[in-house]
């Protein structure tokens, strides 16, 4: 507030310079009354000429005396004014806050995200006045430069007002609170990553919720996401076995509803692999079939989630490791066996690799199996150093570093 400051000072100053005039007036005029008689009174009073010269100093100081009231009253008067404004924007900045959040309240119910300018409540702000008293004969200078002062008066504080209410100004970023179903997936999501507690605890929420929001795309394959992971964790063959089927009927249902949704192609796909394991040779390479078509399905509508690739890349390590026996049945049943080589195989891990490096200890296990497989066991043992370099977490985690246990001799590691 220094600008603040130098005004006050300036303001003063025209002040006590208008005094000191009037005051100077006033003696003068006093001193001419009090003059004493001298022995030339006869002659100055006999003198026509000097008497009018006498009167005319009388109210030439009289005059003058009533410009310099009449100025000072002007400058009273915008001070005044001046102290009115500053009072006014004082006691309007303590009360920004509180307009700020009744602004946000206000816009609240628009949706999204707004981005707003927060400033300080409108007000009314007193019209300045500029009156510059101007006797007869008053040289034009003299009036330019009391008018100046004023001006310049005037600027500064409006200068002042100005960056006061820049600097209490501030960008406000406005986030809707989320609504039931979008706060629903969202934690779901964070119970999908959490403890074995949390997955089972997803499960029985969304089952929970399955009325309400079941005839939603989103919510159906996280459904089945659910399905997969408390499959994962149960120990129990037959509860294994029945969270398999339930999921494979839910995934059914989201690929129906939605066509277009990669997520539950992919999560159906899933849940069809992990079928293969309580069904017969038939059924293994029918499921076997849909996978791949589902898979297929899903990187096409989302070509860079690594997970797709992932799991591809597991469908032809397997097809490629089939056993003689099972691709007589395969062509038997269904006229042509799946085909996939460990090369095939081998490429789509690598896509993992470049869509995001570091995806999985599993994927670097597999890596490393496809070179061993291709005879390339230089590449074998730096996929198994990056596998073995990458911390162990999760049940994913323990099966690869057991598969790392396992390829050792194979790379001539001991």
């Amino acid at each position: 507030m220094a600008q603040s400051s130098d005004n006050k000072v300036l303001v003063l100053g025209v002040l006590a310079g208008a005094a000191g005039l009037s005051l100077g007036a006033v003696a003068l005029y006093n001193s001419r009354r009090a003059m004493p008689q001298s022995g030339h009174s006869e002659q100055y009073l006999s003198s026509n000429d000097q008497r009018a010269a006498g009167a005319s100093m009388v109210v030439g100081g009289m005059l003058g005396q009533a410009e310099v009231l009449d100025r000072l009253g002007a400058l009273i008067q915008c001070v005044s004014e001046l102290k009115d404004e500053v009072r006014a924007l004082k006691s309007a900045i303590p009360k920004l806050q509180d307009h700020v959040r009744d602004e946000l309240r206000g816009r609240g119910g628009e949706g999204g995200v707004a981005r707003i300018r927060a400033g300080p409540p409108n007000r009314t702000i007193p019209t300045r006045r500029r009156r510059v008293a101007r006797a007869e004969g008053q040289s034009s200078e003299e009036g330019a430069e009391s008018e100046g002062g004023y001006i310049t008066a005037l600027t500064d504080s409006e200068e002042e007002e100005k960056s006061e209410a820049d600097e209490s100004q501030e960008e406000v970023t406005v986030i809707e609170p989320l609504d039931e179903f979008s706060a629903l997936l969202e934690r779901m999501d964070a119970l999908h990553n959490g403890t074995d507690g949390d997955k089972r605890e997803c499960l029985r929420t969304m089952l929970d919720k399955r009325t309400e929001f079941g005839q939603n795309t989103t919510f159906l394959w996280r459904l089945v996401r659910a399905y997969v992971d408390v499959h994962d964790i149960t120990t129990n063959l037959e509860q294994k076995k029945t969270h398999a089927e339930t999921g494979k009927k839910v995934g059914e249902e989201a690929v129906k509803m939605d066509p277009m949704c990669a997520e539950s192609h992919q999560w159906y796909a899933i849940m069809c692999g992990i079928m293969t394991e309580y069904e017969t040779v038939q059924n293994r390479i029918k499921n076997g079939y849909i996978f791949k078509d589902h898979l297929d399905k899903a990187i096409e509508l989302k070509p860079q989630d690594p997970m797709s690739y992932y799991l591809l890349g597991r469908w032809c390590y397997a097809v490629a490791q089939l056993s003689w026996i099972e691709r007589k049945i395969a062509a038997t049943l269904f006229g042509e066996p799946p085909s996939a080589t460990v090369q095939d195989a081998l490429n789509n891990f690598l896509k993992v690799e470049e869509i995001r490096p570091k995806y999985s200890k599993l994927n670097y296990v597999f890596l490393a199996k496809c070179y061993r497989d291709l005879g390339q066991k230089g590449q074998a043992r730096k996929m198994w150093d990056a596998a073995a370099s990458m911390e162990t977490v999760s049940k994913e985690d323990e099966e690869a570093q057991k598969e790392l246990d396992y390829l050792l001799p194979a790379l001539g590691v001991y």
